[in-house]
């Protein structure tokens, strides 16, 4: 849980004081993002947040986060009855990194919005022509190319495609995320032309006992 009078908990009130479906509507929460980002002083309050967590609470940010290819994705704030999470993300060095995730071109299934507290990264844009009868992504086409410093702020929304190629190592950025809005994400690798779609592991859990029913023959 957010300190009380925490940055944290100065974006939290706001969006759950929100009278209208974040997941329809995410252009509010843009707006009131990129003015909270530039608070003095953020990346002091969350680094003091992350000090005084409880070391219960410690623990469920511990659990409920998880290592990508690319960064380590640090669940800061997911409460029931929320129609948001709050996330820190930790970029690997770039050496570390291996293909497949930030460094494709990409959606997500949810809308975010994220501001850059360290380092920085390149950001590029895309449009993606996603093939009816596969559902993946056939071809993509660069839109913009963007070099984000300390303090940029971005906002996609869950049809968005983009991707980042490079970062600065120690980069750091924190991001506000509605629930999901569709049941999967694409990705395409621009090297190889594959793409892919990702399935969360979460929502397969009732195909598992089908999975396991015996085969004749």
């Amino acid at each position: 849980m957010a300190i009380k009078g925490s940055a944290l908990g100065e974006l939290a009130e706001q969006l759950r004081s929100a009278d209208f479906d974040l997941s329809s509507r995410w252009e509010p929460v843009e707006t009131w993002f990129a003015t909270w980002a530039q608070r003095p002083g953020l990346r002091t309050d969350l680094r003091t947040h992350l000090l005084e967590l409880p070391n219960e609470q410690a623990d469920t940010v511990i659990k409920r986060s998880r290592e990508t290819t690319t960064h380590f994705a640090w669940c800061l704030r997911d409460q029931p009855g929320e129609p948001f999470t709050f996330w820190l993300h930790e970029y690997k060095e770039q050496r570390d990194w291996r293909a497949g995730y930030a460094d494709s071109v990409h959606n997500h299934r949810y809308h975010f919005c994220t501001t850059i507290l360290r380092g920085g990264y390149t950001h590029e844009r895309y449009t993606a022509e996603v093939a009816p009868e596969t559902e993946l992504i056939r071809s993509t086409e660069l839109v913009t190319a963007t070099r984000c410093p300390v303090g940029a702020s971005n906002t996609l929304l869950a049809s968005d495609f983009h991707r980042i190629p490079q970062a600065v190592d120690g980069t750091m950025t924190f991001l506000v995320k509605s629930r999901e809005v569709t049941p999967w994400s694409l990705s395409y690798d621009p090297m190889t032309h594959e793409s892919h779609r990702h399935v969360p592991v979460e929502s397969r859990l009732s195909q598992l006992a089908k999975r396991l029913e015996a085969v004749d023959g």
